[in-house]
């Protein structure tokens, strides 16, 4: 799937200042692999992300939450996202 700009990312919590990073939350169907694709977030810059970014996304398919940093806004465009770690899974062995 692609982003769609109806289902943005969720600022959970901002640092006061400039060089503070922000903490996002977004939830989809998209896997981690689609998410860290090349501007995934289209409208990254108008929603104010910024580089270093911390964004955690919860993966309703898959039942796994991976987190990212943002790597790179373009001005007036996409934020691109650095390859995710999963650090949560639905999954329970025992």
């Amino acid at each position: 799937m692609a982003y769609e700009t109806s289902n943005p990312p969720v600022l959970v919590s901002q640092g006061i200042g400039n060089q503070v990073l922000a903490v996002w939350h977004y939830t989809d169907d998209d896997p981690l692999t689609t998410v860290d694709g090349d501007g995934y977030f289209t409208n990254g810059d108008a929603l104010g992300m910024k580089v270093g970014d911390l964004v955690i996304h919860h993966d309703l398919s898959a039942g796994t939450v991976t987190s990212y940093m943002v790597d790179s806004v373009t001005a007036g465009g996409a934020a691109d996202l650095a390859d995710g770690t999963v650090i949560g899974s639905t999954t329970d062995s025992d």
